[in-house]
């Protein structure tokens, strides 16, 4: 959709894009509108983000500055022994694929959000915080109607949502599921972020609510108080990179899906597309094998590479490009521009949630530690007191220095191959938002070719290794991603679009 108001954003529920559209009809810039979505989603869109969670914010100024706020999670200060930790599997089903995740309190690494948003806005926000926060703690105090989608996510989630007494009064108040249409409210949430807004971030970081995390994860979990107290929120560089033309912007190493995306399209751009049908069987095995030829590199030249100054300059030199071209053979995500220049990319993630919830407080905290895609080297290898990797790919397209298109996506290890595939799209298709994001997705992953629906023929006349086997979908799915972008029409209007697959919108 085009926007004739302050600004377009896109993310995953309404109410999200509401928060944000009121604050720049307030008169607060995009930095304000993104960081009151956040805030708004941490309620609204609570089993795919907390306050308990991590992210990162990519930031254009009018000004042309570029700047990425690191607030991921950190691995703990010390670990404590296997035998010691509440840790185990649970296995979330997709409809057409089942991912095993890990949850308990040995899983969840220090927590980032709540700074990371609170220190952004200090630095780039115009209007008061206390303005900024308002719209999530009316959501959580006066209640919200449950979308098919906040339903949908809670029944993929169970498991994990209502675990801990303090979620279940919250998702089952009168002991069933809540479901589309039903009434949420998070009254202790609400508290906790008017706390937020009241005191600023001691109580979170240093006070109550830092004690009785800390006094809860002393047995079966790794955080002490210095975790806490110690994290900063880490300002990047953007990774950048041309593709055709065009400079793309995004999340730099030590995460690791903006690198990996960035490698993708290097070798994307080495390949003619023009006369290429779109979604052709040829173009689907064109795609399939930059994935493979991508995993392949990140296995030999990034995984244990990660938290070396160079990897940036090792990983994306043209010759180790080129040699892999010789072999040629819960998380949401809100995108903000306003009209005076400036736009905010911002991907957020709690995980799936750990199943513990901090008492009293509403705030659910993350299962990063058991993320196997966060942990390449295996569960409980990771080094103490690092930021932790993340597919997280908060991406900008400019053109001439100026933002044409912000978008990024949820979905774990898919955030890139989406994110891929709708920049291809937009540049080498020529398709309008919308289409670019709504359009069919493919992903390739350890021999395993996901297809989201295409005709039978198409599928049945592709090409690939013996070793590949392919899943075709019946009907688009969340597994896929959920891609929620702004942009310019070739007519210079602000426009939108949210991912359909994750019930987005934009406005």
């Amino acid at each position: 959709m085009t926007s004739s108001q302050q600004g377009i954003i896109a993310a995953g529920h309404p109410k999200t894009v509401e928060a944000g559209q009121h604050i720049l009809e307030m008169g607060g810039n995009a930095f304000d509108a993104a960081c009151a979505s956040v805030l708004a989603a941490f309620v609204v869109e609570s089993t795919l983000c907390s306050p308990g969670g991590g992210g990162f914010l990519l930031a254009h100024t009018k000004e042309k500055v570029n700047k990425l706020y690191d607030f991921f999670c950190q691995t703990p200060r010390q670990k404590k022994p296997l035998q010691h930790l509440d840790f185990y599997p649970v296995y979330l089903n997709f409809g057409g694929a089942i991912q095993e995740f890990h949850i308990g309190l040995g899983s969840i690494a220090t927590p980032g959000a709540i700074k990371g948003v609170y220190e952004a806005h200090r630095e780039l926000g115009r209007l008061p915080f206390r303005e900024v926060i308002q719209p999530a703690i009316n959501y959580a105090r006066n209640g919200f109607t449950f979308t098919s989608f906040n339903a949908f996510s809670l029944q993929l989630l169970d498991g994990i949502m209502t675990v801990h007494p303090d979620s279940r009064k919250v998702y089952a108040p009168l002991g069933n599921l809540l479901k589309a249409g039903d009434s949420c409210y998070m009254n202790d949430l609400a508290y906790s972020l008017t706390q937020l807004a009241e005191e600023g971030l001691r109580s979170f970081y240093e006070d109550n609510i830092a004690g009785e995390i800390i006094k809860d994860l002393s047995d079966g979990g790794h955080l002490i108080i210095e975790d806490l107290q110690e994290y900063q929120v880490i300002p990047r560089q953007p990774l950048k990179i041309s593709y055709r033309g065009y400079e793309i912007i995004t999340n730099p190493p030590p995460s690791s899906g903006g690198i990996l995306m960035a490698f993708a399209l290097k070798v994307l751009e080495e390949i003619d597309l023009k006369n290429l049908e779109y979604q052709s069987s040829e173009h689907i095995e064109i795609l399939a094998k930059v994935m493979a030829l991508t995993n392949s590199a990140r296995q030999e030249g990034y995984d244990q590479n990660i938290y070396q100054n160079s990897i940036e300059t090792q990983f994306l030199d043209p010759e180790f490009i080129s040699e892999h071209l010789n072999k040629w053979g819960s998380t949401t995500h809100i995108s903000v521009m306003d009209r005076e220049g400036n736009a905010a990319s911002v991907t957020v993630s709690n995980g799936e949630g750990s199943g513990y919830t901090i008492p009293r407080t509403g705030i659910m905290l993350n299962n990063m530690l058991g993320e196997a895609d966060l942990n390449p080297s295996g569960f409980h290898q990771w080094p103490t007191a690092q930021r932790l990797s993340s597919m997280m790919s908060p991406t900008m397209i400019l053109k001439d220095g100026e933002p044409l298109f912000v978008l990024g996506s949820g979905g774990s290890n898919r955030i890139r191959t989406a994110i891929l595939q709708v920049i291809s799209n937009l540049i080498d298709f020529g398709q309008s938002l919308d289409r670019a994001i709504s359009n069919p997705r493919i992903h390739w992953e350890n021999n395993i070719l996901n297809i989201e629906p295409l005709p039978e023929s198409i599928v049945n006349a592709l090409t690939l290794p013996p070793t590949t086997e392919v899943c075709h979908w019946q009907e688009t799915n969340l597994f896929f991603g959920g891609v929620h972008g702004v942009g310019l029409t070739s007519q210079g209007q602000l426009c939108g679009a949210g991912d359909y697959r994750r019930h987005g919108v934009a406005g």
